[in-house]
């Protein structure tokens, strides 16, 4: 039996002034230890879900538990072990790799000793090293996307919620990324990832949740739901549980 990361109950989010709920009332549990993939077509409610286990909304309805705990979750105490990488970047573009760590590793409280050594070893595993001293903004996006992780793992943090990680990348960076991801996991990170590219979700995650109209479709082991849904591979599984209409 496996410890739960992440209990979520009857979760759901109507935005102040909208006519629907973009969460409507899901259940699922995310277990210690493992790659979860996310997915489900644009609007579909995955960076809402993404935020509101952030701590960054806060729910309409339901409840969120961490770490097989009981009670109400409070993200003043836990977000430290949290780390949160969006799909838009969330850096200084004019700032250097290494005074974006510094200036993120101090907001997580880490001393000087533990940032200057953390950002040198997280620059040197993503291949950015000797570009550690030139303003990001001169990067290409690939190496966007590598600072992009390096600050939201700067603190090591237990939970890792991915959003679109490879997005927009060259082959090189995005082998580089899923293995530092795949490292960070067998050191223990719990990964939520979130993609649109299926092939990649199907190669790096252990089990999905398949999300549409904020509702869970499916949800389990990749290998089980392609069998029970006579599917050959996960996009066949996507379309046919999310149908083919194109989708804003």
């Amino acid at each position: 039996m496996h410890d739960n990361c992440i209990h979520i109950e009857n979760l759901s989010k109507c935005y102040d002034g909208a006519d629907f709920y973009s969460l409507n009332e899901i259940s699922f549990s995310i277990l210690k230890g493992e790659k979860f993939g996310l997915l489900g077509p644009n609007g579909a409610g995955k960076t809402t879900l993404i935020s509101i286990l952030c701590g960054i909304f806060s729910q309409s309805a339901g409840e969120v538990f961490y770490w097989n705990n009981n009670s109400k979750v409070d993200f003043n105490e836990i977000k430290s072990n949290i780390g949160y990488v969006p799909q838009d970047y969330a850096f200084y573009q004019e700032l250097t790799p290494i005074q974006n760590l510094e200036y993120f590793g101090a907001l997580y409280n880490l001393s000087s000793t533990l940032i200057n050594e953390r950002t040198k070893s997280v620059l040197k595993v993503l291949g950015l090293s000797d570009v550690a001293n030139k303003r990001i903004e001169t990067f290409s996006g690939g190496m966007k996307r590598r600072v992009n992780l390096a600050i939201g793992v700067i603190h090591k943090p237990k939970v890792l919620f991915l959003d679109e990680p490879t997005v927009g990348v060259d082959v090189q960076s995005k082998v580089a990324i899923l293995k530092f991801l795949n490292e960070l996991n067998l050191q223990g990170t719990t990964i939520i990832y979130t993609s649109h590219h299926l092939e990649e979700a199907q190669e790096f995650c252990n089990r999905i949740a398949l999300i549409d109209s904020g509702e869970i479709i499916v949800n389990g082991e990749i290998n089980d739901l392609l069998q029970s849904n006579q599917s050959k591979d996960l996009k066949h599984l996507f379309i046919k549980l999310t149908g083919e209409e194109y989708r804003d």
